[in-house]
């Protein structure tokens, strides 16, 4: 059965205007605002953007690269835009210099906590409510800074520095000044990182009025290395965070050079998280980035895709006249209203449970790679005391009560699965539940037997275990058939009623889209416990399940795949969503009874598949909980 949700998103967002189950919203940055001033600027580009997507907010950016915009020019760009019949909000961006490696401002400088809280107490007057862009951290290490830290480490330092600045040089002036005013910080994309540079995810948003997510994945190949998978679940993180406080997604043009496939992904992803409103950044992107063939896939030949180029940049009708679209906002708009029919039938997004401390590292960014190979991710600042089964990856080693958490979860009968990350942080430790050992050794493997053949060779730590203690329910070696030796990919061993699964991580974690098939569809299924569905095929395919016993399967890959959708009982069809066409169950051979490990070979007892075809870069929504 599927587990009950465990968010609500209902406190901040407002209603929804031109979009059926959320808002569209953009942003200008100051520099861009202060252009605002010439008339035929602003009416310009409001015709082109207007013209190509429908907007309900509007956020004018005050302050940023030490520029602040003068009020007389930002009072004429709020009443154009009232004018237009959009919402108006404010933003800040503390930075002294972007060109400059993203210089902000120093705050151990009087001088400079000064100019803060004067740009706060200056965007109060304009707006009831405004937005920090994701440049609230420190990444200076001045001599005021250096003589500011003293003994302690520059995490610890600018953890302290950073909630205090927010809480003293922002919140409260700008309050004084307007009562009513909603002040609202915007964290990246980059979240495991956070510490580092004093984003204090503990204690911000439990006094900043709302946050807002950074779901911008670009191409993975740029600095960040992000995952697509990252603008789902980087919301639904901070939505476990801070509870009915998130307001939305935040996705710019990064990664459009790929394709528009790319970009429409991102903006998808993010509504799959059903979070109330999405800004596109920004504003003159919209107006200014042309759509160009090189933005065609060469998947798009095959047809059938969710994201179609041909469609979206064929002329159409709006307001009575023909519209030829000409740049990026035309792809988000389209996106958008296909996406809108969708979330409307989702419920509450669920998935397997992964437990983040504040301020924990390790394994950066890994549950992204498992949201990637099929695994629905679910990840919280908390231990989960009411599921089936919880995932830790090396972060948990943050939390010294880690092991004595293990075994009240193994006691009550659940499941623990551990990373080899976590497996190496916390050996000795864990030796009270199982002896295992995860050190230095490696093995290069491509051949896991009996669940399937790599087309590469790859590198994985060795985990070791007292045989007939632990057991191997998945191998590779090089080669495992007819070899010489093998290791776990996943291993399980039991402790009291529970039992303790070993997930092994390769060194690049890339290398997770590398095991075949056949290995995935083990892993998927002996995690699927709390969520009650699965899918087997490749990997690069993302699964999204939601409290309603609805679901979304999501194709990333650069050609068609098969798969199959697992549901954990009998039921009669699967509908889609979007067509409301009626899928018949995939017949089975008769079942042959499993023990030992092969009981996670074939599937459930009592379980109900589905065969489905995806086209490269698509999507489909699936329902399972209503009669038909």
């Amino acid at each position: 059965m599927m587990m009950a949700a465990v968010t609500a998103m209902t406190v901040l967002p407002a209603q929804a205007g031109k979009y059926q189950h959320f808002k569209v919203s953009t942003y200008i940055r100051a520099q861009d605002v202060a252009r605002m001033a010439d008339d035929k600027f602003l009416n310009q580009t409001w015709e082109t953007v207007s013209s190509q997507v429908d907007l309900d907010k509007i956020y004018l950016e005050t302050h940023r690269d030490a520029f602040t915009v003068d009020e007389k020019t930002m009072t004429k760009v709020m009443q154009f835009f009232r004018s237009k019949g959009l919402e108006v909000g404010g933003g800040i961006t503390y930075t002294r210099s972007e060109p400059t490696d993203f210089e902000t401002y120093s705050y151990a400088r009087p001088i400079e906590r000064q100019q803060v809280r004067q740009v706060a107490e200056y965007t109060a007057k304009l707006f009831d409510d405004f937005i920090l862009d994701d440049f609230f951290f420190i990444d200076l290490k001045n001599d005021d800074e250096i003589a500011a830290k003293g003994t302690k480490s520059w995490t610890d330092y600018r953890l302290r520095l950073m909630a205090d600045a927010g809480r003293e040089l922002v919140l409260e002036p700008a309050k004084k000044v307007n009562p009513k005013v909603k002040v609202i910080i915007k964290y990246p994309n980059w979240y495991d990182h956070f510490h580092g540079l004093g984003f204090n995810l503990e204690e911000e948003p439990q006094y900043f009025d709302g946050i807002w997510t950074g779901t911008e994945t670009r191409d993975p190949a740029s600095a960040q290395h992000l995952q697509n998978y990252l603008s789902y679940n980087v919301v639904r993180y901070f939505d476990n965070i801070a509870l009915g406080k998130n307001g939305g997604g935040w996705v710019d043009a990064g990664g459009i050079h790929m394709s528009m496939d790319r970009y429409a992904e991102q903006l998808h992803l993010t509504m799959l998280s059903k979070t109330p409103e999405i800004i596109l950044w920004n504003y003159m992107q919209l107006n200014d980035v042309k759509i160009t063939s090189q933005m065609r896939a060469p998947w798009q030949d095959a047809g059938g895709n969710s994201f179609r180029y041909d469609e979206m940049v064929a002329p159409y009708q709006k307001d009575g006249k023909t519209v030829t679209p000409t740049t990026m906002a035309r792809f988000a708009s389209v996106t958008l209203r296909q996406t809108d029919r969708l979330v409307g039938q989702l419920g509450n997004p669920v998935g397997l449970v992964s437990y983040k401390p504040y301020h924990s590292s390790g394994e950066d960014f890994l549950q992204n790679y498992l949201g990637m190979i099929g695994l629905p991710m679910d990840m919280h600042p908390t231990f989960l005391n009411d599921r089936q089964q919880i995932l830790l990856t090396e972060q948990a080693a943050k939390d010294p009560q880690i092991v004595e958490k293990i075994k009240t979860q193994l006691k009550k009968g659940g499941d623990v699965i551990v990373t080899t990350g976590l497996l190496k942080a916390i050996r000795e430790q864990l030796a009270d539940v199982c002896e295992l050992y995860c050190g230095d050794l490696k093995a290069i493997v491509s051949d896991f037997g009996f669940a399937g053949k790599s087309e590469r060779e790859f590198i994985i730590p060795q985990v070791k275990y007292f045989t007939n203690d632990a057991w191997e329910v998945v191998s590779a070696g090089r080669p495992l058939t007819g070899g010489v030796s093998g290791y776990p990919i996943l291993l399980r061993d039991t402790y009291s009623k529970g039992m303790l699964f070993v997930l092994t991580i390769p060194d690049d974690f890339g290398n997770l889209y590398d095991y075949p098939a056949g290995a995935l569809n083990i892993i998927r299924r002996a995690m699927s416990k709390d969520v009650g569905a699965y899918i087997e095929g490749p990997s690069k395919v993302a699964f999204f399940p939601y409290d309603n016993r609805t679901m979304v399967v999501e194709n990333f890959n650069d050609e068609a795949v098969s798969l199959r959708v697992v549901i954990n009982s009998k039921i009669s069809h699967l509908r889609n969503l979007l067509t409301g066409e009626l899928l018949q169950p995939a017949v089975l051979p008769k079942p042959v009874p499993m023990w030992g490990r092969n009981r996670f070979f074939g599937y459930p007892d009592g379980a109900t598949v589905f065969d489905i075809s995806l086209p490269a870069h698509s999507y489909i929504g699936l329902d399972y909980g209503h009669d038909f």
